[in-house]
């Protein structure tokens, strides 16, 4: 029987790795009082509108900590190919089926659940889209990406074996918004020339301090997105840390 039948089910699929080319096992530093990968967690399970968590990592032996951290804090975790995410969002989809699931990186601490629950919330609102996410038009930091895609979507797109949508797993429906019904949760006033990721150590220094510095005004977090933005904008020391980081450009 179709899910679909009754209330849709979403599911969040986290992806994690601990190797990165730039800051290796940055998803199991301590970030606060938890690593990384549990501030994504935490995050996921306080959304509204969510049904399930997993954590999908690598088949290799240095991934062996990540599903122990992830466990840790009581969600399932997949594993698959190390380069193939797509291959372990779909291991994940047939292991916790859902008629949708949102996408989030382990290197994005402050996912605020509110916004995670927008996209959420849109997306039960109007089951017909393919894709919702706060990234089809950034308005948010870099570090608030969340996206929603339909599972049938993800299903062929794998029917394509080769492509960045390998590793970037929603490449193909979020550039192809002629063929995929696309939308997009958007902020205003814009702060998407902020950067509040994990890609390198000047990405964490940002971080430890942003952390600090907000546990201390707002208590432990999940903080609200519009308090992470209004601390950067009174703190242009901080937000100078990582200003110069550039993003990795996806390989066409």
């Amino acid at each position: 029987m179709s899910l679909m039948s009754s209330s849709p089910t979403v599911n969040v699929v986290i992806q994690a790795r601990a190797s990165s080319s730039r800051l290796p096992g940055k998803v199991l530093r301590t970030l606060g009082e938890l690593s990384v990968l549990g501030w994504v967690i935490r995050a996921a399970r306080a959304t509204r509108g969510v049904d399930g968590v997993v954590v999908a990592t690598s088949e290799q032996a240095d991934d062996d900590a990540v599903d122990e951290e992830a466990r840790r804090h009581g969600v399932d975790v997949v594993r698959g190919p190390l380069d193939d995410v797509l291959a372990r969002f779909l291991v994940a989809c047939e292991r916790h089926p859902a008629d949708a699931v949102v996408r989030l990186t382990a290197d994005c601490p402050l996912h605020d659940p509110a916004v995670l629950a927008q996209v959420v919330g849109m997306w039960r609102a109007q089951p017909e889209l393919d894709y919702v996410s706060t990234t089809l038009l950034r308005t948010l930091p870099r570090g608030f990406d969340a996206e929603l895609v339909r599972t049938p979507v993800l299903v062929d797109q794998a029917r394509q074996p080769e492509g960045p949508h390998r590793e970037h797993v929603t490449y193909g429906v979020a550039h192809d918004v002629e063929t995929y019904a696309c939308a997009g949760v958007v902020v205003a006033p814009r702060a998407d020339d902020l950067r509040v990721t994990l890609d390198t150590e000047d990405d964490w220094a940002l971080l430890d301090a942003l952390v600090r510095e907000l546990s201390r005004r707002h208590g432990d977090g999940p903080f609200a997105w519009r308090d992470v933005v209004a601390l950067l904008r009174a703190r242009p020391d901080l937000v100078a840390l990582n200003a110069h980081v550039e993003q990795k450009e996806v390989v066409a």
